[in-house]
C-alpha cells in the first residue's frame, strides 16, 4: 500500500542551527504512530513538515495527490489566542471548508454536524460556552471536534494531552483510538510515554534524528530510551504494561537543607530551602 505522507533523508535546519538530520519515515493510511522525545528534539518541526508548513533543506517528502491527502490539525493549546470571543461550536465549525460553501456562514447541517461531533466528544452541553472558561481537557476536545469536522484522512496533533489531568489524557487516547479504528490515519507528538506506550501501536523516537521506530513493546527499552532522551530511563514491565520513567536522583535531607554563612547563622533576608516534617 502506497504510503499517505513519505520522508526520505529529510533534514531541516532554521538558519544555521540543524533541527533534524536524514528523517526516514512512512505514514500510511491507517497508521496511528507517536512522536516521543525530549523537548527541543524536533517533534512540532516534523509535523510542520508532515503538514507542509515548512519545507526541508535537503531530501524529499512525498505526499499523495491522487486523491489529495486531506489534513486536519490540532495544535498545542498554549499556541492558542484565548482572548478571542468565540464559543466552543464556533471553534468546531472554523474546520470546515468554506471554499466549498459560497455562503460565509454555516449552514444548519454544518452547525447539525459541529453539534453531534460536541456530543460524540462529550461536551455537546458546553457548545455555547466561551471557549477561554473551560477546562483545558474540555478546550481540547473542541479542538479536536475542529479537525474532525473536516472529516480529514490524516489527523495530525501535537501533544494533545498537555495540561489535562490523567482522567482526561486516558480519554482523549481512546477518543484517538477508536477514531483510528474507524479507519483515520493519526500521528501525534506527547511527552507521555507511558500513555503511548498503552495506545499506540507504532512509536518514534525522535532527538533531532530517528533513534528508533517500531512497536513500543520493542523500542521501549532503557537503552534507546535513555539514547532519546540522553538520561537514564528505568522501564518496568508488567502484566502487559510497560511503564517508562527517568531514574529519580537520591537526595538526602542534608541536601536540601539551609547551609551555614561563614561566621554564623544564614542570612534570614536571603532565600531558604523549607523542610517540612
Amino acid at each position: 500500500m502506497d504510503p499517505l505522507i513519505e520522508l526520505s533523508a529529510v533534514t531541516f535546519g532554521y538558519g544555521a542551527a540543524m533541527s533534524l538530520e536524514d528523517i526516514d519515515l512512512h505514514l500510511h493510511p491507517g497508521q496511528f504512530a507517536a512522536l516521543v522525545g525530549p523537548s527541543g528534539a524536533g517533534k512540532t518541526t516534523l509535523l510542520k513538515l508532515v503538514l507542509r508548513l515548512l519545507g526541508p533543506t535537503d531530501g524529499r517528502i512525498y505526499q499523495r495527490t491522487r486523491p489529495r491527502v486531506r489534513l486536519a490539525y490540532v495544535p498545542q493549546l498554549e499556541t492558542v489566542d484565548w482572548s478571542f470571543p468565540i464559543t466552543a461550536e464556533e471553534v468546531a465549525l472554523m474546520g470546515i471548508d468554506h471554499r466549498l460553501n459560497m455562503w460565509p456562514w454555516p449552514r444548519g447541517s454544518e452547525r447539525r454536524r459541529a453539534r453531534a461531533i460536541l456530543e460524540q466528544l462529550e461536551i455537546g452541553d458546553l457548545a455555547q460556552r466561551h471557549i477561554r472558561d473551560l477546562s483545558g481537557g474540555q478546550q481540547q476536545r473542541v479542538f479536536l471536534a475542529r479537525a474532525l469536522i473536516a472529516e480529514p484522512e490524516l489527523l495530525v496533533l501535537d501533544e494533545p494531552t498537555t495540561g489535562v489531568d490523567m482522567r482526561s489524557a486516558e480519554n482523549i487516547f481512546h477518543w484517538l483510538t477508536d477514531l483510528n479504528r474507524q479507519g483515520m490515519t493519526i500521528l501525534l507528538t506527547t511527552h507521555d510515554l507511558n500513555m503511548a506506550a498503552a495506545h499506540v501501536p507504532w512509536v518514534v523516537c525522535l532527538n533531532r534524528r530517528i533513534v528508533a521506530q517500531g512497536p513500543p513493546e520493542q523500542v521501549f527499552t532503557e537503552a534507546l530510551l535513555s539514547e532519546t532522551y540522553r538520561g537514564d530511563i528505568v522501564v518496568i514491565r508488567q502484566d502487559n504494561m510497560i511503564f517508562a520513567q527517568q531514574r529519580p536522583h537520591a537526595h538526602g535531607y542534608r541536601d536540601v537543607l539551609p547551609q551555614p554563612v561563614a561566621g554564623g547563622l544564614p542570612d534570614h533576608d536571603s532565600p531558604t530551602a523549607v523542610v517540612s516534617s
